[in-house]
């Protein structure tokens, strides 16, 4: 073996006492060579998504006037190439610093917004999230039904008194005789059957344990289900519908009846009684003798907690509650809130709650309504201002809990309920993230773009009285694109 050093030289090594020599050559090379590739890694500096810092500056600030070279250059040989000018500017050459111009914007906007096909009704804000200033507004205090816009409301509000790590527990709680086992919803919407099935191996477990430490063997056990949590009425205003099941605080998949995760489905009458019922069944296959059928009842006092799920982290609930305009998340989200401020866990509540937090946050809430948590009941009312503001507090680097507002926003042409517009060839495609809001009549759209200066801008366009949406969501797009756009000359 004839390994080389750090300096590429070769080394003739010899078996000395039954090659301990060699291993102590070939260990010292080796420490050797760590040490030197970490001084190599040190001296470029540390990493920033996939790329050493210094890399990057070096790349940045390399003023090479030719293409690449290809081997060692001969005096014959041809010249590199010109390189191609550069396609995107240079990290941190934009005019961060320079605001977008108002006058231009408005002249820029003002066509866009008088279409026929957004209505006979159309409010806008646009604002420079760093500065809070008005770039455009029209009608921007005139509260308007906002549709899904208000989700940015009722999740801003969530984030805020909740944190971003809230988890939604729903647990299993047994009798002190041990005789009830009592499912306990805690407003979980996205409760899966592999939660059920886990939580119900868990609870067998526990009886199994209790047959064998207590003085009588584990026998039958009745189940109960307990939907306390939430208070007030069960359905939505608009309710029975596809879009929202009943809003209650046990539920499994949304109350859908079919596999799906989202958008229109057929949704149970009973979705608190069929969540039961389908954990009856797992703790039967878990081995646990279950007697009649679950009834709705209160865990009993002293009972004890058995099992426990919790959900995905409040954080990525709001992502999916924007990506998708998904009513039921919303609701629950709106009803969270509410619990955690000491009102009651109904859209009552959920609506003193969510405004007062609002409040807290300096929001503008003066001729806001928020008769829900999802946009579906047409008594909403908010303005564009309030929307544009709760962006922007979204985007301070001073509160970085409420991020997931903007990284839940759908983005142009790719993802969420924006997947399907901004087709190919739009100029906003990939630059635009907004939330999108559609009833019969309505349309809407409010989100945030970085403008060519590089500026973050938040912008909420809510139009009423349109006679298409086919028609109207292009309209809105275009008012939205044209933030993307540079000024003109």
């Amino acid at each position: 073996m004839r390994p080389s050093d750090p300096w590429g030289r070769l080394k003739v090594l010899k078996n000395r006492h039954n090659g301990s020599y060699t291993w102590q050559v070939i260990a010292g090379s080796a420490t050797l060579g760590l040490v030197v590739a970490a001084g190599a890694v040190l001296a470029a500096g540390p990493w920033d998504n996939g790329q050493r810092k210094a890399e990057r500056a070096l790349a940045v600030t390399a003023d090479r006037t030719g293409g690449a070279h290809h081997g060692r250059p001969t005096p014959d040989g041809p010249r590199p190439a010109p390189s191609a000018p550069a396609v995107l500017p240079a990290l941190g050459t934009t005019t961060h610093d320079v605001p977008r111009d108002a006058a231009a914007l408005r002249d820029t906007l003002a066509p866009l917004i008088g279409v026929p096909e957004l209505g006979d009704k159309v409010a806008a804000s646009v604002i420079d999230t760093a500065t809070g200033q008005q770039l455009y507004g029209s009608g921007a205090t005139a509260p308007m039904t906002p549709a899904s816009t208000i989700k940015i409301a009722t999740t801003t509000a969530a984030l805020s008194v909740l944190g971003p790590d809230h988890r939604i527990a729903t647990t299993v709680a047994l009798s002190p005789d041990a005789r009830t086992l009592t499912l306990v919803g805690g407003g979980d919407p996205t409760l899966s059957r592999a939660a059920l099935r886990s939580m119900a191996a868990d609870a067998a477990k526990a009886l199994r344990e209790d047959g064998e430490d207590g003085e009588d063997p584990a026998g039958p056990v009745r189940l109960t289900y307990d939907t306390s949590r939430y208070s007030g009425p069960v359905l939505h205003p608009i309710s029975p519908n596809e879009n929202i099941a009943p809003v209650t605080a046990l539920m499994v998949n949304e109350g859908r009846v079919n596999d799906t995760d989202r958008g229109p489905a057929k949704r149970t009458d009973d979705p608190a009684g069929d969540a039961a019922r389908a954990f009856a069944a797992q703790l039967r296959k878990a081995g646990a003798e279950v007697t009649g059928a679950p009834r709705e009842a209160r865990a009993a006092d002293k009972s004890r907690t058995v099992a426990t799920h919790r959900s995905a982290p409040l954080a990525a609930l709001v992502e999916r509650t924007l990506t998708n305009s998904d009513n039921d998340i919303a609701e629950a989200l709106a009803r969270q809130t509410a619990i955690a401020k000491g009102e009651s866990a109904d859209f009552a509540g959920a609506r003193r709650a969510v405004t007062n937090e609002l409040r807290k946050l300096k929001i503008p809430v003066a001729g806001a309504h928020l008769a829900d948590g999802s946009g579906l009941d047409r008594a909403d009312r908010v303005t564009p201002a309030l929307l544009t503001a709760l962006l922007a507090r979204a985007a301070d680097p001073d509160r970085p809990g409420l991020r997931p507002v903007l990284t839940g926003l759908p983005i142009a042409g790719f993802s969420g309920t924006l997947g399907d517009r901004y087709q190919d060839g739009s100029e906003g495609t990939g630059l635009i993230r907004a939330k999108t809001g559609t009833l019969n009549g309505v349309n809407s759209l409010a989100g945030t773009v970085v403008d060519p200066r590089g500026r973050l801008l938040a912008f909420a366009f809510l139009a009423s009285g349109s006679l298409s949406a086919t028609e109207a969501e292009p309209a809105l797009d275009a008012l939205a694109t044209a933030l993307a756009r540079p000024a003109a000359e």
